[in-house]
């Protein structure tokens, strides 16, 4: 289990995070990793991922982009979302986060889902020291972020029957980016990772992402 902490952002303000630390032995760093929240929040199903990273051996940190407020409905979720700076959240909170890993981490990568998928592709973009970037699900505004600039490993899964990241938006994406780019695509809906949204979670569809995204992350943050 982890625990929530305080980091410092480069403007010097204070901000919290669910930090799940992975096993080492004495001495050995482990890689890290940033896990950026769906529009709900900081909740206990964000937590509860970065807990199974820290398992799989990755130090995980989640920064509470919302500040303790969490959604209950689509309807809040949304108005949350639109009230994000989305640029402050990667330049300040995403890069704090960043280098406060980097200071107990041996390389530090990058995860999100729906509104942290979108996050991801704004920090593997614009944040310099992460090794590797693996988006759920999300598409940044063009103004965020040109997928195009990314220049670290990056991975996508997206779901096929999404009607927020479509089918189509997803093969925008996908033409933007490096041909090395590994990109995923799934016979599920929007949010098929998420195990406590029983409407859309798929089983079969988050094993095999878990398991994608696990060998992605070792390949590019494990020396």
């Amino acid at each position: 289990m982890g625990r929530k902490i305080e980091f410092q952002r480069p403007d010097g303000a204070k901000s919290a995070a669910y930090l799940a630390e992975a096993n080492s032995s004495e001495g050995l760093k482990r890689p890290g990793l940033i896990l950026i929240q769906e529009w709900w929040g900081l909740n206990p199903q964000i937590c509860g991922v970065a807990d199974r990273f820290a398992a799989a051996g990755f130090t995980t940190m989640a920064p509470d982009l919302y500040r303790g407020r969490l959604a209950s409905d689509a309807d809040e979720a949304s108005h949350l979302m639109t009230g994000l700076d989305f640029g402050d959240a990667t330049q300040q909170d995403l890069a704090g986060a960043l280098a406060f890993l980097l200071q107990h981490c041996s390389k530090v990568g990058v995860t999100g889902f729906c509104m942290g998928g979108a996050l991801t592709i704004a920090a593997a973009v614009h944040l310099k020291g992460l090794s590797a970037a693996s988006c759920f699900y999300g598409i940044p505004p063009a103004e965020l972020a040109d997928p195009a600039t990314i220049g670290i490993p990056f991975q996508a899964h997206f779901a096929n029957q999404d009607d927020w990241c479509t089918p189509a938006a997803a093969d925008a994406l996908q033409a933007q980016l490096a041909p090395s780019a590994e990109i995923h695509r799934y016979a599920a809906q929007h949010g098929f990772f998420n195990e406590r949204r029983p409407e859309v979670f798929d089983a079969d569809a988050a094993a095999l992402a878990w398991k994608r995204t696990l060998t992605f992350l070792r390949r590019h943050l494990i020396a």
